[in-house]
């Protein structure tokens, strides 16, 4: 995501650890270098210019707290920054509610509504889609199969060509369901028609939220096309889609801030669950390279690992008890879709240029393959694995159809994992802490939340 804003800005920082002190001109080095690195994530110049001359303005005439040193305090000054240029966070109501999506052409309506509703399905709330996309061929066709494959039901009316027909019958028909999305038509651009045909679903439907959802590809423009919207209609938040492929992300992201609508979710990739609630100083905590505890949480909450067993799996690991029984239940969470590339997404200091969609394809593709493997090991083995030789391993190999290389290159995985939580048993009281402060909320990074 922004990978190339991303490494620029971590750059900068690993410049400011890197200096011996913080003098006038480190801080014009590093307002020079903010200034391209926005420039080049497509950030408005104006926008960039001003970011710049307040984070040289607060470097040079504010004083560092008691306690955090001049080179900390001016990486704090950036993160405030690039986090004001990003708007305020919305809060997402996990109430029942009535959600329309507006917006253009080609922009993922369609399927950001089934993101949407997987989303909140997962908050455990009942969900409903409503196609009321009569313009587009096939939109019907296209939002069943999408909300077949997240068990969520879709109301539609095949054949009708007036959307109004469509909503007031899914008020009725759907009613009974806590949250309901209705994906609508859309033009090559905000015509006559789409304004009135939206304002009209608008008085059917009273939703509770009007997101628009637009492309991240479109950058800039994405402020004028935001307004546009939030004038016909009053949108309540933005969904930018695609932010996983676009360098116009940083674009879009600070121009529609500038119009006031706050960006409410970002599509971070292909699957039905990368879809994910925008907060900006998370979201300006990963581009900074210094990680995002907040979601490395959320994701273990995903996995579906109850608290308890997770415990027990740590207290084996630290203890040197792990076998490959405890490691074939992680691998076997780290599988799902998403799951791997969000955890990687969320760990601090990890040069995340160097994380690319190939290598987090083969990373899971590797996790499947050991998978198998273990599969063809009895129950004794996994428990054991020291007992798995050379016999042993040509019997697994033959059973999983896998090579003894490779049988020999997990054991060598789990061994290596093995050893480094060996090393980590005397930090056990720390992880204990860690863990403690992270559920509090009080975990406190280079010295901000």
């Amino acid at each position: 995501m922004l990978d190339s804003l991303g490494e620029s800005l971590r750059n900068t920082i690993r410049k400011i650890t890197k200096a011996g002190y913080v003098d006038k001109a480190l801080i014009k080095e590093v307002v020079r270098d903010i200034q391209r690195a926005l420039l080049k994530g497509d950030v408005e110049v104006h926008l960039a210019l001003k970011l710049s001359k307040n984070v040289e303005k607060r470097a040079l005439e504010e004083k560092p707290p008691a306690g955090m040193s001049h080179r900390d305090f001016l990486i704090k000054i950036i993160y405030e920054e690039l986090v004001a240029i990003l708007g305020k966070e919305k809060e997402i109501s996990l109430k029942p509610q009535k959600i329309m999506l507006v917006g253009l052409y080609g922009q993922g309506k369609t399927t950001t509504a089934a993101k949407l509703a997987k989303f909140y399905q997962k908050k455990g709330l009942s969900v409903a889609l409503i196609a009321c996309d009569v313009h587009r061929p096939a939109a019907y066709d296209q939002l069943k199969q999408l909300g077949d494959k997240i068990n969520v039901p879709v109301f539609g009316i095949p054949g009708e060509r007036d959307a109004r027909v469509i909503a007031r019958e899914a008020m009725k028909k759907m009613k009974d369901y806590q949250v309901k999305i209705f994906d609508t038509s859309g033009r090559h651009a905000l015509e006559e028609d789409l304004i009135e045909e939206i304002k009209d679903l608008k008085e059917i439907i009273s939703p509770d939220e009007i997101f628009l959802v637009m492309d991240a590809t479109i950058g800039q423009q994405a402020g004028k096309q935001a307004k546009a919207f939030h004038d016909a209609v009053g949108i309540t938040g933005v969904i930018i889609t695609k932010m996983d492929g676009s360098a116009k992300g940083g674009g879009a992201l600070s121009a529609v801030a500038t119009t006031g609508a706050p960006v409410v979710f970002i599509g971070t990739g292909e699957h039905l669950d990368d879809i994910e609630y925008f907060n900006p100083t998370r979201f300006i905590s990963r581009l900074l390279g210094m990680g995002d505890l907040e979601t490395l949480l959320e994701t273990a909450r995903e996995m579906e690992i109850e608290e308890e067993k997770a415990e027990k799996i740590m207290e084996r690991m630290m203890s040197g008890k792990f076998n490959l029984k405890d490691m074939y239940e992680i691998w076997e969470q780290m599988s799902k879709p998403g799951i791997l590339q969000k955890i990687l997404y969320s760990l601090p200091f990890l040069k995340m240029g160097d994380i690319d969609k190939n290598m987090v394809e083969e990373s899971e593709e590797k996790l499947r393959r050991y998978r198998v493997i273990m599969d063809s090991m009895t129950y004794e083995e996994l428990e054991n694995p020291e007992i798995i030789k050379a016999s042993r391993i040509r019997r697994i190999a033959r059973g999983s159809g896998k090579s003894e290389r490779e049988v020999r290159a997990l054991l060598k995985e789990y061994n290596r994992m093995k050893k480094m939580m060996k090393q980590m048993r005397g930090n056990r009281k720390l992880m204990r802490a860690l863990r403690k402060q992270m559920k509090s909320g009080n975990l406190d990074l280079m010295g901000f939340k």
